[in-house]
């Protein structure tokens, strides 16, 4: 089988699979108005996805990531509980008439933003093919000199340390350049190659001491996205090897990310007792159900708990109904965070999620550094109510949309954009507005230091670390079979 990339979904499937949930969910005794808007998101996310040209855009891909992790999956994973969709919420017609409302104004956000975006992407081709392996070996150098300059000087707030930081996406970009690179090279037969294994290893090691679960799953995210795009086809063992790898990081590396933040043992003996381990995280979440801290499911669920924010924007919902709108200053908050702290150094640390965490009551009032995920939808609610939702949201959306897809246009086409592709996989279900914010701020001038040092400043560092590009690799490329390469042309995405 081939890597999923979608750039279209069929409406008559998304129809039919909107229809079958909406009638077991009448089944199980979910109320009729949630069926219907449960029905209703699922087909204008669709609508949504398809306009954006799928994941042959960056507006595309957050487009699935924030309806399918933020609600659909917790809609799918409520039905094959049996358990009643809207059970397990304290709002439940309102939450699922907001989540309504933010995919409806999404869509008018991807209409907009495709009639004013760039048709080309300003980045798409700058890196010639000749010189991407040069390119994925200096990111991957580069990337490892960063991580180890981290590990002995601590980066201060406002250092120069600290700005590259913000900026360091070397060891994903490597990755992604590097599993493009030998999926061409090979003529669609292998996809990994030694520095995609070093940097993958690399970034899985940084997240597995951080105790970071977004760390330990980015290699295979971004080994999937890169993979994708070139339609890579694989085997029957890989397949089965694959999913088998990442249930057992879902059953034990998981729950290891989870108690290792709170716990006062190492990262080494906490990995030397993972059933131990996981046995404490499934008592812990048992605990928290018992304690009324209630998720969406009758009973913990896991990492399914993980993938969904009905429940967690359900609580945001139902303060602002009880306390009223807490208006706009986390948007204007947002802006000015965009100003550069060496311009600016008594700049406050903003963390809104942490706040409406205490607003919701789910932090001790001592807690002002944890950070808690809304969906952009629940934070926009928050703040202004349906102004938020139909105004503020698709605002924010429209200029997002048109700014990435007009810098990295094709993603198939564009390693920058399947980086964002990576990145949105989080950030997109989880980022509130604020995230939209940075954004275009920080996350743009990211972009543009990846691919601006991946296509000029990497493939010398690269050659002077390997030599030089062997133009042979090209010529072997041009008499591969072709049927084991992309055969979608760019147009054929819209």
């Amino acid at each position: 089988m081939r890597v999923p990339f979608p750039v279209h979904i069929p409406l008559v499937a998304a129809t039919g699979f909107a229809v079958i949930l909406f009638a077991v969910q009448l089944l199980q005794g979910t109320s009729l108005l949630f069926a219907i808007c449960s029905f209703l998101f699922i087909i204008i996310a669709a609508l949504a996805f398809n306009l954006a040209g799928g994941f042959s855009r960056p507006s595309g891909a957050y487009v699935f990531f924030y309806s399918f992790l933020g609600v659909i999956f917790g809609l799918i994973w409520k039905a094959l509980l049996g358990e009643r969709a809207d059970s397990n919420l304290l709002m439940p017609q309102l939450t699922i008439q907001v989540f309504l409302g933010g995919i409806t104004a999404m869509l008018v956000a991807v209409f907009i933003s495709r009639k004013i975006s760039l048709r080309r992407g300003v980045l798409q081709n700058i890196i010639p093919e000749s010189k991407m392996q040069n390119a994925t070996v200096g990111c991957m150098v580069t990337g490892l000199a960063i991580t180890l300059i981290f590990m002995f000087i601590p980066k201060g707030s406002g250092s120069l340390l600290s700005a590259l930081n913000q900026v360091n996406r070397f060891l994903p970009m490597a990755m992604i350049l590097g599993v493009i690179h030998e999926i061409r090279k090979s003529g669609g037969t292998r996809s990994l190659s030694p520095p995609v294994l070093v940097a993958g290893a690399v970034i899985f090691l940084i997240g597995l001491i951080g105790y970071s679960k977004e760390g330990m799953f980015t290699p295979i995210l971004c080994w999937f996205v890169a993979a994708g795009s070139q339609r890579f086809r694989l085997s029957v063992q890989q397949v089965v090897g694959g999913g088998a790898l990442v249930l057992l990081m879902v059953l034990f590396l998981v729950p290891y990310a989870q108690i290792g933040r709170n716990s006062e043992q190492g990262s080494f003996e906490l990995l030397s007792n993972l059933g131990q381990v996981r046995s404490q995280y499934n008592a812990t979440t048992e605990d928290s159900y018992a304690d009324s801290a209630q998720g969406y499911y009758n009973s913990p669920q896991g990492f399914a708990d993980r993938l969904q924010m009905i429940s967690v924007d359900d609580g945001l919902i139902d303060v602002t109904e009880r306390n009223g709108p807490f208006g706009m200053a986390p948007v204007i908050a947002g802006f000015e965070n965009l100003v550069p702290r060496v311009f600016w150094p008594g700049k406050p640390s903003i963390g809104y999620g942490n706040v409406y965490a205490h607003e919701i009551g789910g932090l001790p009032e001592d807690d002002t550094t944890t950070g808690v995920s809304f969906t952009p939808t629940g934070e926009a609610y928050h703040i202004a109510r349906w102004v938020g939702i139909f105004l503020v949201a698709p605002i924010l959306w429209i200029m997002l949309f048109t700014l990435f897809d007009s810098l990295c246009g094709d993603t198939r086409l564009s390693p920058w954009g399947l980086l964002l592709t990576a990145y949105f996989a989080h950030n997109a279900p989880e980022g509130l507005l604020g995230g939209v914010i940075y954004d275009l701020g920080f996350g743009a001038f990211g972009i543009l230091v990846a691919a601006l040092s991946a296509a000029y400043l990497m493939p010398v560092v690269g050659s002077l670390v390997k030599g030089p590009e062997k133009t042979s690799m090209l010529r072997a490329r041009l008499i591969q079979p072709r049927s084991r390469i992309i055969t979608d042309s760019p147009s054929e995405a819209s």
